[in-house]
């Protein structure tokens, strides 16, 4: 008998490329982009009323050139557009969106001089959207209000994800998106608000500005001018940690230091659970594990901070204030500083170092490798070890009371697994950039984490300027990386890719 081997088709980049909707794709990048434009016109006013001399035209060419840009690629096939986008568009489009649009959103930093070397203007900006708060800027204060304000704004517009805009607007101009939640991590478990997208991105919005004015006023109330109020609440709600001060959080009253972890800590919960409270159906937020375990971590952190620091502050009161302010600060991945904790006892330094790797809620817009997986992976241990001293005994891994399919414990492993891995490269990566152990995993896991500060070099008190352009550049990546979760962008370069 004679066997023929058929041939298997290739997929080459040729193929590839006429596969991938590129009229549609670069479509929906104008939209973002005209967006963006629009937030930035926020920016004229500010600099009328702050009277600065010689950023008005600056950021008017900012608007200018970023409109004009997405206004091009929005017409360019108007009529052609395709009306559905495969999968394999939506990750592209997820991807490009968050490189592409602070692309554009170092325009102001440039063009008024405030971050002349470009490196730097894309570290910030990138920062700023991915809601990371890394920053290079050595004397925050120095920068026009308006430029602060962009510095704020991006963050809270990256918080919720200008997908989710784009969300909202893709069914008014008849093109698929279905997809494009799915492709963004962040937004796991939006699905328990409602099944079409339309109404999960309208009432999400609705939530988080929400949240953002009223803790605009609670900072008004405690003494804050309406602008540091609205910089600070655009940082808070979007888990970003962009201070328009030089020492952050530190030089703030004590009422100001708790509004700003109250509201940490609710921007690090899931935003679905946000929509049960105000519905008044209580029980689906109290019987979230999830939730629990999130305040159960912050509560035990907070008390072991508090009694290793006690007798550095010589106070309880101090000692639980700063305690409880950085624990929510680096677990959601705001990254604002009340104190400079590199000064506390080597277990508390130790303890904040760890939280790095933990994270807040899914579906909130903190970063990091997020609670519900801690949860599984440990409800998975829990399996095995019972199924070694009873291995006939039939046993289900639930959550929330719900049984977890087998592909989604094996999606939390290879997730953890490639996160660690991507930590340890960028740990690398950085120690050839020139920064010691400590600071090289630190600056690695606070950019993928999206948290801010790390420790030593890039520590509370300093920044990451001294590092160098390359650097600089793989630590941006880094951040969008981290706020797609890592498999949307890696999975563009697979093989995988081309068989999608």
């Amino acid at each position: 008998m004679r066997f023929k081997l058929k041939k298997i088709p290739i997929l080459g980049r040729d193929n590839l490329f006429k596969m991938i909707n590129l009229r549609s794709i670069l479509h929906v990048l104008g939209i973002s982009l005209m967006f963006e434009s629009a937030f930035m016109l926020v920016l004229l006013p500010l600099s009328v009323l702050y009277h600065e001399q010689g950023t008005f035209l600056p950021l008017l060419w900012s608007v200018l050139i970023t409109a004009g840009t997405g206004a091009v690629l929005y017409f360019q096939a108007y009529k052609m557009v395709s009306r559905q986008l495969t999968l394999r568009d939506n990750f592209l489009i997820t991807t490009l969106i968050w490189f592409v649009v602070p692309l554009f959103g170092v325009l102001p930093y440039i063009l008024t001089g405030s971050i002349p070397h470009f490196a730097d203007a894309y570290f910030e900006t990138a920062s700023g959207f991915s809601t990371t708060g890394s920053s290079i800027l050595s004397d925050i204060e120095a920068l026009p209000k308006s430029v602060l304000f962009w510095r704020a704004l991006t963050h809270w517009i990256g918080g919720m994800g200008i997908i989710v805009l784009v969300i909202a607007i893709l069914p008014l101009m008849k093109i698929g998106g279905s997809h494009l939640m799915q492709t963004e991590g962040s937004f796991f478990g939006v699905d328990k608000i409602k099944p079409r997208l339309i109404d999960v991105a309208k009432q999400l919005w609705i939530i988080y500005v929400g949240l953002t004015l009223l803790e605009i006023i609670c900072l008004m109330i405690a003494g804050m001018d309406w602008f540091d109020a609205s910089c600070h609440s655009f940082a808070t709600i979007a888990t970003g940690g962009f201070s328009t001060k030089n020492s952050s959080a530190i030089l703030m009253s004590p009422a100001i230091q708790y509004i700003l972890t109250f509201f940490m800590m609710i921007s690090g919960i899931n935003f679905s659970l946000h929509f049960f409270l105000i519905k008044g159906r209580f029980k689906p937020v109290f019987h979230d594990e999830e939730m629990r375990v999130y305040i159960g971590i912050i509560l035990l952190v907070t008390l072991l901070l508090t009694v290793n620091t006690f007798h550095h502050f010589g106070a309880v009161e101090p000692a639980f204030r700063h305690a409880i302010f950085q624990i929510v600060s680096l677990l959601t991945a705001t990254g604002f500083s009340s104190y400079n904790y590199e000064l506390w006892p080597t277990f508390s330094q130790a303890v904040l170092y760890f939280s790095l790797f933990i994270g807040a809620c899914v579906g909130s817009t903190g970063g990091g490798i997020k609670v519900a997986r801690y949860v599984i992976l440990f409800k998975q241990a829990k399996f095995l070890f019972r199924q070694l001293i009873s291995p006939n005994a039939i046993k289900i891994l639930r959550y929330n009371n719900r049984p977890v399919p087998t592909p989604i414990v094996q999606g939390v492993f290879a997730f953890v697994s490639i996160y660690f891995l991507t930590f340890i490269v960028g740990s690398l990566v950085m120690i050839l950039c020139g920064l010691d152990l400590k600071s090289a995993t630190s600056a690695a896991i606070t950019t993928l984490g999206g948290i801010g500060p790390g420790f030593n070099v890039v520590g509370p008190v300093n920044n990451f300027s001294t590092i160098n352009d390359f650097g600089k550049f793989y630590l941006s990546f880094n951040m969008i990386l981290g706020r797609l979760e890592i498999l949307a962008v890696l999975v563009i370069f697979s093989r995988a890719f081309r068989r999608i």
